[in-house]
């Protein structure tokens, strides 16, 4: 993929072309992302408007035609490195990208067009079973249809955030590999969140509890979890550990629960204990 990224910062041109016939096919809306990215990291916002312009319009003909996630991954990525390239810090980049992707939530963008009372029909009619749920569900006074829309907006975004941070650590591996061989890996193994910063994202947990916005409990752990994530990064760089260690690490953290557990508390800790630094002057 390098060469790839490699052509395309050839010239504004090859940029284009990359971001809107990626933009077009489905499922590569990533790849327009990820290129957009890696223009406004390299050249600023200003000059990579072009591309954005390119990546965004092929992806709101797919708004348009009731798929939200493109075109909200491109912004956010594009929002995300701005952040990145202006201020140098990822952790201040993921928050602004989760605090983005709240406000997503919270407006509807991620709810299909026609409500979820369509989606709920169906469901009641390919099995009893879930239509028996939610009866029961109605029974006890739940409001089905606003259950429906908070779990499918808070999935769907939950989603976009994680894929808008995946395609800006792609851009920014990419622009590491171009330009800065190697400084992306440094850049990302000393990730770690401040006190205030924590702070801030327990407040805004604490804050969706108070109002009733389910999605900043369920989106502002984002951060923290990609601290946790570099934080086994940074370790097992340090000690100089085989990469087959990390390909276990993300089989347990793609498919149990208690190992995301354990890399949030791991990530919380680190705030206040700052393992790598501790690690470091040992060694």
């Amino acid at each position: 993929m390098l060469a790839l990224a490699r052509w395309i910062m050839r010239g504004t041109p090859q940029a284009i072309a990359a971001a809107a016939l990626t933009a077009l096919v489905p499922w590569l809306f990533w790849f327009s992302a990820a290129v957009a990215g890696l223009v406004t990291l390299r050249r600023g916002m200003t000059t990579a408007a072009p591309v954005l312009m390119a990546a965004a319009l092929p992806a709101g003909w797919w708004w348009m035609q009731g798929d939200s996630v493109p075109l909200a991954s491109i912004l956010l990525v594009t929002l995300m490195a701005t952040v990145l390239r202006s201020r140098m810090r990822w952790s201040e980049a993921l928050i602004v990208g989760s605090v983005v992707c709240m406000a997503l939530v919270q407006l509807g963008i991620f709810v299909p067009a026609g409500g979820t009372a369509p989606l709920l029909a169906e469901l009641r009619q390919s099995s009893s079973e879930v239509a028996s749920m939610l009866d029961q569900l109605s029974a006890q006074g739940v409001d089905t249809e606003l259950m429906a829309t908070l779990v499918i907006g808070g999935a769907t975004g939950l989603v976009v955030l994680l894929a808008g941070i995946a395609c800006l650590a792609l851009a920014r591996s990419w622009q590491a590999g171009l330009y800065n061989p190697g400084g992306f890996r440094e850049e990302f193994h000393s990730l770690r969140l401040s006190r205030k910063q924590l702070l801030l994202l327990v407040g805004l947990m604490a804050l969706g509890m108070v109002l009733a916005v389910p999605a900043a409990s369920l989106l502002a752990w984002v951060p923290l979890l990609v601290a946790g994530v570099a934080l086994v990064h940074g370790f097992i760089g340090l000690k100089g550990m085989s990469g087959f260690w990390l390909v276990g690490f993300y089989a347990l953290l793609l498919t149990t629960w208690p190992t995301i557990l354990i890399v949030l508390l791991l990530a919380l800790v680190d705030t206040f204990a700052d393992f790598r630094g501790r690690l470091t002057r040992s060694d």
